[in-house]
């Protein structure tokens, strides 16, 4: 009698090897979700970013341009002149000279003296998540 209790609780003890298997499957499928779940929000935060750079180097170009009445010849004037701390890092390159300048011959104010940069995109060839490409943004 002693010896089919034994034998009865030493069966049931463990997994086996199929249960190990299901587990196993079922933690790599989540893991897989998640990752690409991650990569796509480091993709859209990256976007983000640069929407905000952009907006931050046109607006300080319109800035030193109705300030001085002529328009930056580089970005780097923007920072000796004080409107920005330092050219940003293009995110999708992760480079701070990367950065296209449109320079322009119109000027953008009355009384603006000498043409220069109007616009900034980033230096990537890359598409956004919408398909279009970062250089046109």
């Amino acid at each position: 009698m002693k010896f089919k209790r034994l034998r009865h609780v030493k069966k049931c003890s463990g997994f086996t090897l199929i249960e190990l298997i299901i587990v196993l499957a079922i933690i790599s499928i989540l893991a897989s979700i998640a990752a690409s779940n991650y990569q796509r929000s480091i993709w859209r935060a990256r976007e983000a970013v640069l929407r905000n750079d952009l907006f931050t180097l046109r607006s300080s170009i319109d800035q030193y341009t109705l300030d001085k009445q002529k328009a930056p010849q580089s970005l780097e004037d923007l920072v000796t002149a004080g409107y920005i701390k330092s050219i940003p890092k293009d995110p999708m390159t992760n480079s701070t000279t990367t950065w296209v300048t449109e320079q322009e011959d119109t000027l953008i104010a009355l009384d603006q003296m000498e043409p220069g940069i109007v616009d900034v995109h980033s230096g990537s060839s890359e598409h956004s998540t919408d398909g279009s490409a970062y250089n046109t943004w």
